[in-house]
């Protein structure tokens, strides 16, 4: 009620109450507040406009996310918006699961931020790839390469967005690329990049690397590494290496699994006699289940 001198002042005051509400940290007061000044009759439009803004900031803080995409997305019906505001209306659709609406705002925001940063890069390719768009996903991380130059830095983020992505084998072609490229180096790098090649569906090719790394001593000599080699060529198929890697490895390590592991492979493979000597020297060690094993393993001449 009152005259319109009376409600301009009541609305300044609620804004100010929800200004100091909101330094106290209590957003979902402050997000009251302004809402209640939003429906005083007979205010400005811009002035509403900005307080609705704010107010769908209140709520997202107030985690009412619900009610902040309903604000934003009605205030964005009448504004351009900034990329923030974009990048957040798609964070809010994505959170309610709402894919093909969030990638149309992700790519509105990509409009006004062309290069943006790791997190949103990150955020807009699994968005993308949620709505169904992995071409869109993969743009993006094409354009992340094409800044990189010869930052290493940024050629492990694009590996690393690839495989967050579940493109594993991009994610191992981004890795070779920069490897070839003199860009990637170093023994971490070098680890990183076998088993990105086990990840992605060319195990062989990992076990090729590890092969020539551990006799060249780019990579040293141990347990851990021979048994990546030993699972490598077990995911190639490569029958006979796979055996005679295992076998190397449980020799060195005299570890019941390690053992155990390669009775099972040599009984799948059917290689009986090394299946019978490998069963049984996991037992000894401790294996319980190696006598299951032993007991389908078939007389051998």
């Amino acid at each position: 009620g009152g005259n319109a001198s009376d409600r301009w002042a009541r609305a300044l005051y609620l804004q100010l109450a929800a200004s100091a509400e909101a330094r106290l940290g209590d957003a979902a007061a402050a997000a009251e507040l302004l809402a209640e000044a939003r429906g005083v009759h007979g205010m400005e439009p811009a002035r509403v406009d900005r307080w609705q803004r704010q107010e769908a900031g209140l709520r997202l803080q107030a985690k009412q996310p619900q009610q902040a995409r309903d604000l934003l997305g009605n205030w964005l019906e009448r504004h351009a918006g900034s990329a923030a505001d974009r990048w957040l209306m798609a964070q809010l659709l994505s959170e309610d699961g709402q894919w093909s609406a969030a990638a149309s705002w992700v790519e509105s925001a990509l409009e006004l931020e062309a290069t943006p940063d790791e997190s949103h890069s990150a955020f807009a390719a699994a968005v993308l790839q949620h709505s169904g768009d992995n071409g869109g996903a993969l743009v993006i991380i094409e354009k992340r390469l094409k800044q990189a130059g010869d930052d290493a830095t940024e050629w492990r983020r694009a590996a690393g967005l690839a495989q967050r992505l579940g493109q594993a084998g991009r994610a191992a072609a981004i890795w070779e690329a920069g490897w070839q490229r003199g860009v990637l180096s170093g023994s971490d790098d070098l680890v990183r990049r076998i088993r990105l090649h086990l990840a992605g569906g060319t195990p062989a090719r990992a076990a090729e690397l590890l092969e020539q790394s551990l006799a060249g001593g780019d990579l040293s000599d141990n347990l851990e590494h021979r048994r990546m080699l030993a699972s490598a060529w077990q995911a190639a198929r490569d029958h006979k290496r796979a055996l005679a890697a295992w076998q190397s490895l449980a020799e060195q390590s005299e570890r019941a699994d390690d053992w155990l592991r390669l009775g099972q492979l040599a009984h799948g493979w059917g290689q009986w006699v090394l299946a019978r000597q490998a069963l049984k020297r996991a037992r000894s060690l401790g294996a319980s289940e190696a006598s299951d094993w032993l007991e389908n393993v078939p007389p051998t001449g």
